[in-house]
Order: structure tokens, then C-alpha cells, then sequence
């Protein structure tokens, strides 16, 4: 089994509240880089995604905050496609500090949009597939 993808991101000052931790929506962001750093590491850029009339959508996403995140805290955000039937797919992710502190857990739902129909198409996994130069980041 290939290792778990993720990447390294530090907290900057900037994405911090009042109360000086993360902001709840920097761990949105933070998990959308993660899912596009692995399309990039399996061959995918938006580019050719475009090129191809697609483009990936979320249909429904989970946060679980566990432990804060500070400016300066360094972190790994996963990214583990979970295959099933049909049109959608799930993103299982984690927002761990390199001390192995988990701060927060990500389930997200999506799909891959057709863009001149506006409709998901029937199997995203096989078009994931034969777009990538390495499928196995997706796991396949």
C-alpha cells in the first residue's frame, strides 16, 4: 500500500483570530491545497481538467476541530480519495502538528462536474484515472 499523501503547511500570522489561532475557514483552504497538491502529484493540473470540460466540486464537507492551531505551528495535512459506485467520492483528511497533535479532521463528498451539462459525471473515479500519469496518489 502507497504511503499516505500529505502536505506541509505552516500557520501563518495572518490566518489567525482574535483569540489567536487558526480561523475556522484557513482549515478549508488548507484541506483544498492538500486535494490539489495530490491531483498535481498524479499528473492533474486545473488546466488540463478544464481542458477536458470536468472540474472537481464539493458537495458536502466536515470539519472536527480537536486542537487549536497557532501561528508558527507547523502541520500535515492529509489527502485520501475513498473510492465507491456512482457519481460522488470521499476525501478523508487530517491537520496533524509534526509533534503528531491531530487539530482537526476533514470528510468532504464530492464529485466531478461536467461543465457544458452542469451534471456530475457517472464515474469520476475512471476519469481521475485515465487523466492521471500516476494514479497511484489516488490510490488505485
Amino acid at each position: 500500500m502507497a504511503e499516505q499523501f500529505s502536505v506541509p503547511v505552516t500557520v501563518r500570522g495572518y490566518e489567525t483570530d482574535v483569540q489567536g489561532h487558526l480561523n475556522q475557514s484557513v482549515y478549508l483552504q488548507y484541506a483544498e491545497h492538500a486535494r490539489w497538491s495530490l491531483l498535481l502529484a498524479a499528473g492533474i493540473s486545473q488546466t488540463e481538467l478544464i481542458g477536458k470540460g470536468v472540474g472537481p466540486v464539493a458537495l458536502e464537507t466536515t470539519i472536527r476541530y480537536i486542537r487549536e492551531l497557532r501561528a508558527g505551528d507547523e502541520v500535515e495535512v492529509t489527502c485520501t480519495f475513498v473510492w465507491g459506485e456512482g457519481k460522488s467520492f470521499r476525501v478523508e483528511q487530517t491537520i496533524r502538528k509534526t509533534d503528531g497533535t491531530v487539530s482537526a479532521e476533514i470528510s468532504a463528498v464530492g464529485g466531478l462536474l461536467d461543465l457544458e451539462r452542469r451534471r456530475l459525471v457517472a464515474d469520476p473515479r475512471e476519469v481521475f484515472k485515465a487523466l492521471a500519469s500516476d494514479p497511484e496518489a489516488f490510490g488505485f
